[in-house]
């Protein structure tokens, strides 16, 4: 059967495909469009599987509020590039506006979640490896919602960091600040009841040994350390903090004297804890190189 180009435009625009794929899919399926539809999907599918493995720390964190649900989600690529392709966005609106009306409460039941056309998420996800060439990976997302008189706030820095706050009392621009506060700051927590023991153990271990190095007094060593640990709590927990846009005042005196707290916040960093592969372009180049010269 004669492929024509108004049938490599119809897959296309149905499959998102690139032009010699989708040609190459209706002359394996002898011009059968909805054939070539699956051909394409089952590539795409096999694709993925190779890419699987294949670091993706890059890519967009998205903050979507719909009447009293919030959500942040995090969706990674492997380059940058790929993170601003037209594609990739179109997916990222797709999962957080699924998250809003699906709740869904695991990455693993988005994955099942349906699309208006029938499709999953996961479906989805593979089509856009087919299409875009990289591995694309939904991390992570959490959803809040907003409950009596709480106040619950969103700060978006540029598409790496993003942070959800839900507070109550105080005035309307105070959730934004302690929100972008804790964009720039990174608290691990709220407060010392929240740090857990272990951590405070294992620091004070560190701390006197450190302190013992000095060979002063016992009694010395031991202020020593109390000094540390109270400037390691400051550092870590929210409310101990020196305050981004007062550095005079902590975070917790200036929600104090707006008779205001902080109930919980979630901060979300792009490529956090993903470890990252190093690359040495000088080898890569040398590598070429030798490979050119052997053929």
């Amino acid at each position: 059967m004669t492929i024509n180009a108004s049938m490599v435009k119809e897959l296309r625009d149905r499959s998102g495909a690139g032009m010699m794929e989708c040609k190459r899919a209706l002359v394996e399926t002898d011009g059968n469009i909805e054939k070539a539809i699956e051909h394409l999907r089952k590539i795409g599918a096999a694709k993925a599987a190779k890419k699987a493995g294949r670091i993706a720390a890059e890519g967009k964190i998205i903050v979507v509020s719909v009447k009293d649900l919030t959500v942040m989600v995090e969706i990674n690529s492997e380059t940058d590039f790929v993170a601003k392709d037209s594609n990739f966005l179109e997916f990222c609106e797709l999962v957080a506006k699924t998250i809003v009306e699906q709740a869904p409460d695991s990455a693993e039941y988005l994955q099942a979640c349906t699309c208006s056309d029938g499709k999953t998420i996961e479906d989805k996800r593979l089509e856009l490896i087919s299409v875009v060439g990289e591995n694309i990976g939904v991390r992570r997302f959490v959803i809040e919602q907003t409950v009596g008189s709480a106040v619950l706030d969103s700060y978006l820095h540029g598409d790496r960091i993003g942070v959800l706050v839900t507070m109550e009392g105080g005035e309307p621009e105070l959730s934004k600040g302690i929100a972008m506060h804790i964009a720039a700051s990174s608290p691990v927590c709220i407060d010392d009841d929240q740090i857990p023991t272990s951590v405070i153990d294992n620091e004070t271990a560190i701390f006197q040994a450190q302190a013992e190095e000095s060979g002063k007094p016992q009694n010395i060593i031991e202020k020593m350390v109390e000094g540390r640990i109270r400037k390691y709590k400051a550092e870590i927990t929210l409310m101990g903090q020196s305050y981004v846009r007062s550095p005079d005042q902590t975070v917790g005196e200036l929600l104090a004297s707006k008779s205001a707290r902080v109930r919980k916040f979630t901060r979300y960093e792009l490529g956090e804890g993903i470890e990252k592969k190093e690359e040495n372009f000088a080898e890569e180049v040398m590598a070429q190189a030798k490979t050119a010269g052997e053929t």
